[in-house]
Order: structure tokens, then C-alpha cells, then sequence
């Protein structure tokens, strides 16, 4: 264990950054020779913040317990703390004399209100990097310092700015704290579901943390880069990355999977490390937007669409909700949603379509509970690509543009492995008659064992009187709606 000295601490603040490696604020700590005290606020106080949905509070509980094991081994606890983290801050530094702090940035505006107010507050100094972005928002902008609204051009001038900085490896060791504060226990925060416990599922399909994060990252540059480009839309085989709570909670840095990209060891043809390159960036992108659009979760981007006539539907939001549509790639979605905490992103396009068009229910009911149900439920992305789904955001897929979720299964599970896997009803059913059952004849759908309305129910609206219905909609909008 290195030294223990008796000058002051420099408060390691840990938020969106659970990581050891590359991790510009945790370099900076150790840098300034000083005893470390790492901590993590739980702030579901503060107003201005929005509070994590139940999948992320659990994925939290297991990065934090990583987190604190990974700080360990270097030397130093990590303190749990709990409250307004303008108070706890506050308290902190009387308990324990710290004059210094940093933390990597944060970008929606209730989060940067606070970070501002201790800035403006703190008596020492306060410090704060970019490790969750490749470009901070103030940089890339337009020829008359705009932010951008429409992705290519963003890509582009992102593409102009150079390649971002190498990732710094973690630090090797830091030096403990003479006396810690009282914090709390994990387990107290009861982050945890427990009736019921809905979790297992999840435990058998990740594993938060820094070293989860790279098991993931490795496997997908072994195995599924070299066909991002032709495979990433196939939710059966699901040869994604499945990075994206990891990158939600930092515990892998951006830079990190940039230069992946580039990096000529992993064997991957151009387009397909250009393609993964791309998807790094839409991410950027919405993180851009919601700094200039700090209510994307609220508010349509678009504020044309603020008279668009949308139902409420309970009924059917249940049924959509839990996979009780009778569109069996609409189900499977949301049941991989419920069972893993995850959903495959064309799923994710196809669902939301199916909510916003089919339904014509707002699309702030699918951002909500995907927020509550996503382990990478993310504070960005989330919102701007329901808006995208919706036609109300930036860079939006027409207004007029509805998925039809038979043809999108026909194109995309063409075996029928994914409804297969998450609708087990229809297990016996052959894969031609997955995305349309109530088309199957009936001695096709009594051999497989299906009676529609009893083991696997009917659509819940025609697929061709839906498509009326929301074109005519919009028909009645497209004034104010139109450019």
C-alpha cells in the first residue's frame, strides 16, 4: 500500500465514468501527489436531475460494487454517499478539508447547473475534463457557430476535426486518505429489485463493470466487427456490440472503441469499421443535441408537432408494453426488453414505429418506459432517437415513413430465430408464417399448437387500416408539421 501522507484530499468525484482506464479526471488525482478520496453520489434530491429507471439503478449496483473492488486493488476505498450533491459536496469538504476536486463533464442541463453552483461555490480548486465525449458540443459546430441539426453534416465537420486523442492507460496506484468519512453501505440504497426480483435474467445476460466492459469489447473485435456492416441489423445472430450500457456508465471511454475502429490488428473490411465509427458518432450526436436541447425527454424537438393529435390508449400502451401486440416481432422486442434490459436497435426502430404510428401514442410513453426498462437507458440517446422514430427530432425519418413490422420481420429474422428465442408460443409455428400467424392456415396454426386469441393473441389493430389512420393523421398536420 503506498504512503500515507497528512495533506489534504482531492475528491475524485465518479459519475457517468465508472472506469479506472482512461479516465482524464482520475489522471489528473493522481497526478497531484495528494491523498485520493474517490467518491459517488446517489442524488435523487436534486430537481434539475433526472433519477435512473429501475434497470439502470441495477446495472449501477453491480458497476459500483466493480468499481469499488478495481479501487482497491490501487489502494484506495471508494466512498458512497448520498443526497443533494451540492450538500454533500459541501459537507465533504468541511468533514474533511479537501481544497480540490475534479469530474469528468456531464452534459444534460439539470447536471451542469449543479456542477456550475460547486464551481461557483467550492472554496479550492474544481476541475472538470471531457472523457465521456470525443468533441466537447462547444466545438463542433456550423460555419455560423450553430449547432448542427442534421447528423451527415455533423459527421463531416466531426470527420475534419481530426482523429480524437489517444486513450491514457489507469493509473498504477493512489495514495489513500489518512481518515475517510462516514459513508454508506450498497446495500442501503437498495438499488436492487426484491418483489419481485426480476433480475436474473439480466445477471445471465451482462456483466456491468470495467472488466465486463472489455470481455465485451474483445469478443466483439474477434468476432463481429468484420461484419458490422452486413450483420448489425439482424436481431437473431445479434452480432452488435452490445457496448451500450458500458459506454452509458462510462466504464469503457469513447477513445477507446474510436481507435478500436482503426486499428488494423482487428481483421474488419472499411466499411464496416466506418459504419461502427458512425455509430460512435450518432451517439455524439445526440449528446450535442441535448446540450442545446436540454428538454429532449419533455418537449418536441421539432415544435411543429405540438398540436399532433396523438391518443391515449392505455389499453393498448399495456399491451405494447408487454409484448401482447399479436405482431410477433413487436413482442419479441418488447419481451427481450423486460427479460435482458436490452433491445436490439432495429427492434428498437420497428417498436417505436409500431407505438407512435400504429397507435398514435405519444412517443414520451415509449422514452419513459424504455428509461425505466433499458440498462443503457441513456439520458441522450434515449430521447433523441424516440424523436428520430417519432419524425418530431433532429434529423428525424419522415413524418410519412411507418415500419410495416411484417415486412421489417420478413427482411430481418428471415429464419424466425429471434421470435423463436422471446415469443415461445409461436416455437412450433414454421418461420414463413412468424410475421403475419392470423395469415397461416388454420390447420398450419392448429398443428403448431397456435389458437389466436387464446395462446397468442390477434392484432391489436389491422396493420393496414393502422397505416390509414396515421397517415391521416399527419395528412391533417402535415401544415404545421411540414418544413
Amino acid at each position: 500500500m503506498p504512503p500515507i501522507t497528512q495533506s489534504t484530499p482531492v475528491i475524485m468525484w465518479f459519475r457517468q465514468d465508472l472506469r479506472l482506464a482512461d479516465n482524464p479526471a482520475l489522471n489528473h488525482a493522481a497526478s497531484l501527489g495528494k491523498p485520493v478520496l474517490p467518491i459517488f453520489i446517489l442524488d435523487e434530491v436534486s430537481p434539475e436531475c433526472r433519477a435512473m429507471g429501475a434497470a439502470q439503478k441495477w446495472w449501477l449496483h453491480h458497476s459500483l460494487v466493480s468499481l469499488s473492488d478495481d479501487l482497491k486493488r490501487l489502494g484506495v476505498p471508494l466512498t458512497l454517499l448520498r443526497g443533494a450533491a451540492t450538500d454533500v459536496i459541501d459537507a465533504l469538504c468541511q468533514e474533511t478539508g479537501a481544497d480540490s476536486i475534479c469530474w469528468n463533464r456531464r452534459y444534460g442541463a439539470g447536471e451542469q447547473a449543479v456542477d456550475a453552483t460547486i464551481k461557483s461555490t467550492f472554496r479550492g480548486t474544481a476541475k472538470s475534463f471531457g472523457g465521456h465525449l470525443l468533441h466537447e458540443p462547444s466545438l463542433v459546430r456550423t460555419g455560423t457557430d450553430m449547432p448542427y441539426r442534421v447528423y451527415t453534416p455533423f459527421w463531416k465537420k466531426f470527420c475534419a476535426m481530426g482523429p480524437p486523442r489517444q486513450p491514457v492507460s489507469a493509473p498504477k496506484t493512489l495514495t489513500p486518505c489518512v481518515t475517510l468519512p462516514t459513508g454508506d453501505a450498497l446495500d442501503d440504497w437498495k438499488l436492487l429489485p426484491r418483489k419481485p426480483d426480476w433480475s436474473p435474467s439480466l445477471a445471465q445476460a451482462w456483466t456491468p463493470g470495467e472488466a465486463g466492459a472489455h470481455q465485451r469489447r474483445n469478443a466483439f473485435l474477434a468476432d463481429n466487427l468484420r461484419a458490422y456492416d452486413t450483420a448489425r441489423d439482424l436481431p437473431g445472430p445479434d452480432r452488435t456490440s452490445r457496448l451500450s450500457p458500458h459506454l452509458r456508465f462510462g466504464e469503457i471511454s469513447p477513445y477507446q472503441l474510436w481507435h478500436d475502429a482503426f486499428d488494423t490488428r482487428h481483421t474488419a473490411e472499411g466499411k464496416a469499421r466506418e459504419i461502427w465509427a458512425k455509430e460512435l458518432v450518432w451517439r455524439e450526436f445526440a449528446y450535442h443535441l441535448l446540450q442545446e436541447y436540454p428538454h429532449l425527454d419533455e418537449s418536441n424537438f421539432n415544435g411543429k408537432f405540438d398540436t399532433f393529435p396523438w391518443q391515449s390508449n392505455p389499453q393498448a400502451l399495456s399491451a405494447w408494453q408487454k409484448g401482447q401486440t399479436g405482431y410477433p416481432i413487436i413482442d419479441a422486442g418488447m419481451r427481450q426488453l423486460y427479460q435482458t434490459g436490452w433491445m436490439h436497435n432495429r427492434v428498437r426502430m420497428i417498436v417505436g414505429s409500431f407505438l407512435v404510428k400504429h397507435l398514435l401514442i405519444d412517443w414520451r410513453e415509449g422514452e419513459k418506459w424504455f428509461w425505466d426498462t433499458l440498462v443503457d437507458g441513456d439520458p441522450a440517446s434515449n430521447p433523441a432517437q424516440w424523436q428520430w422514430v417519432a419524425g418530431t427530432g433532429a434529423d428525424a425519418a419522415p413524418y410519412f415513413r411507418i415500419f410495416n413490422p411484417i415486412m421489417q420481420a420478413q427482411k430481418f429474422d428471415t429464419d424466425g430465430s429471434y421470435i423463436h428465442k422471446y415469443v415461445p408460443e409461436l416455437k412450433n409455428l414454421p418461420a414463413q408464417h412468424l410475421p403475419a400467424p392470423w395469415e397461416a392456415p388454420e390447420s398450419v396454426l392448429r398443428q403448431a399448437g397456435v389458437e389466436l386469441g387464446k395462446t397468442y393473441p390477434k392484432p391489436i389493430v389491422d396493420h393496414k387500416q393502422a397505416r390509414a389512420r396515421a397517415l391521416e393523421a399527419l395528412n391533417q398536420s402535415k401544415d404545421a408539421i411540414a418544413p
